[in-house]
């Protein structure tokens, strides 16, 4: 979405920073007059609407914020300034100096009403000023990152960081193959497999309401299915249930055995044929259970997007909602992700949107076709979803930051569990991931056939990192060794300051 900005809008624009400002001097006042402050900032930061509101998206009711520490409300505010800041320099240099000039009056202000500034207060000045300071700049670090992936093989890739520096979009490469417009950094991407850290929190707000245990059997929910008692909800999150994927397992010893037609393998053209074919989740968990078990429930770990089938129709059995509904009405929503859709059989995906690509084999002829309209009910749960880097970062950074789960709950959510794969623990619908620094950073990335996401976040949902990457998949993966460099060189800049290997 492009935003051409008024002089009204603009005006607005300060006058919402002086009050995100005045509002967070109010969180870190010691002494002086902090009522004060936060009531004149309240007042300001509430008049941030209209075309301006995007800017400010992430920011609470003014008086959700009254009563936080200076560091809650920094973490809040700073992004939105910045992100402020950065329009008005694309659109009105000029004016991003009267934007700027705006909140070092309130700085100033608050100085004067506090007398001698509180620790937390000064150490608030100074992150406004170098977030500022680096508003309107670029990050070649990150610019570099993007050509290189696209250089491995991809089609293009949108990033969007947030962090201490505040927020930085970019994208490289093209949205269409051989076009030369570059992927619309605020596009709209199938996400894959992060669909299952939307759907595990959904599950998790349903035990916090005490309307589902954890350690119930999922059988006292869906009895239909005739699952193993053994079986437990904090199983299937988990990956630890055994059931069978429905989209085919790879044992040990290099054996297949297929699932439904799926894109990959043998099966390819075949999906070609029959993209637009719709499944049903009672179908794909059907298929599963008539497959034998990978492992006895809970003495194993398998990766597979039955469990996250079965915490759909948990939610919606639980709910008497579809999980579309619930969606909405409990992420969504609240957090004003506007851009991410519940698909369900659609094979549509909103505009704008950077394309996607299947390569196949065809009576001995190489084919590529544009594969963005697809119906995703094949994958259901597993990663049937759309969104964008944007709404992805705001949703990990709440989660993280308990507004989506009480505490206790979240803390079980990214407690790592092994799963046989080096640096891969697993917790409830996420990866807990150790850098190469010997930091935790919590992550679920996704590929949807053509597209992929990637959704990172450090614990406290702070610094994230978060990107749509479109390519030209086929039958054998082979952009597979790409993505994963991809994730890691843009780790190693993002979270490591461009250290580590290169891939």
């Amino acid at each position: 979405m492009t935003i051409t900005l008024s002089d009204q809008d603009k005006s607005t624009l300060r006058v919402a920073a002086y009050g995100a400002v005045s509002l967070m001097a109010a969180a870190g006042a010691a002494t002086g007059k902090p009522q004060k402050s936060a009531a004149s900032g309240s007042i300001a930061l509430g008049s941030a609407t209209g075309l301006v509101g995007h800017v400010l998206a992430d920011h609470p009711d003014p008086k959700d914020l009254v009563g936080k520490s200076v560091a809650e409300m920094a973490d809040r505010v700073l992004p939105a300034l910045t992100a402020g800041m950065n329009l008005l320099m694309r659109q009105d240099p000029a004016e991003a100096g009267n934007f700027r000039g705006a909140v070092l009056i309130a700085v100033e202000t608050a100085q004067m009403q506090q007398g001698r500034p509180s620790p937390a207060t000064a150490e608030m000045i100074r992150k406004i000023t170098d977030a500022l300071d680096a508003a309107g700049q670029d990050r070649p670090g990150l610019r570099k990152v993007l050509e290189e992936i696209v250089d491995s093989g991809f089609v293009g890739v949108a990033v969007r960081v947030r962090d201490e520096r505040g927020e930085w979009a970019g994208s490289a490469g093209a949205a269409e193959l051989g076009g030369a417009a570059e992927p619309p950094v605020d596009g709209h991407i199938r996400i894959g497999s992060n669909t299952k850290t939307f759907t595990a929190t959904l599950v998790l707000q349903l035990v916090a309401e005490g309307k589902v245990g954890l350690d119930d059997p999922v059988a006292g929910y869906l009895p239909e299915f005739g699952l193993d008692e053994r079986i437990t909800v904090r199983m299937v999150l988990r990956h630890t249930s055994g059931v069978f994927n429905f989209s085919g397992e790879v044992y040990g010893d290099g054996t297949i055995v297929p699932g439904i037609t799926i894109p990959y393998g043998p099966t390819g053209k075949e999906w070609v044929d029959n993209r637009l074919k719709t499944y049903r989740p009672e179908e794909l968990v059907r298929l599963a259970l008539s497959k034998p078990a990978r492992f006895e429930p809970g003495a194993g770990w398998s990766y597979s997007n039955t469990n996250y089938v079965l915490a759909r129709l948990l939610i919606e059995k639980v709910t008497g909602r579809s999980l579309a509904e619930e969606m909405r009405r409990r992420i969504l929503g609240p957090l004003g992700l506007t851009g991410t859709v519940v698909p369900d059989a659609s094979p549509e995906i909103p505009a704008p949107h950077a394309h996607a690509y299947y390569r196949y084999e065809d009576a001995g002829e190489q084919k590529t076709i544009d594969i963005t309209r697809q119906n995703p009910s094949w994958i259901s749960t597993g990663g049937d979803m759309i969104s964008t880097t944007q709404d992805l970062a705001t949703f990990i950074s709440a989660l993280l930051g308990c507004r989506l789960l009480p505490a206790p709950l979240l803390a079980e959510m990214c407690a790592p569990h092994p799963t046989g794969i080096p640096n891969m623990d697993y917790g409830l619908g996420v990866f807990v991931v150790t850098t190469d620094d010997g930091g935790t950073l919590i992550s679920h990335n996704g590929a949807a056939v053509g597209h992929a996401a990637l959704m990172y976040s450090t614990p406290d949902g702070r610094r994230t990192l978060t990107a749509a990457l479109n390519c030209v998949d086929d039958a054998d993966l082979s952009i597979g060794a790409a993505f994963q460099n991809a994730q890691q060189r843009l780790l190693n800049e993002v979270f490591l300051g461009g250290q580590g290997p290169t891939g």
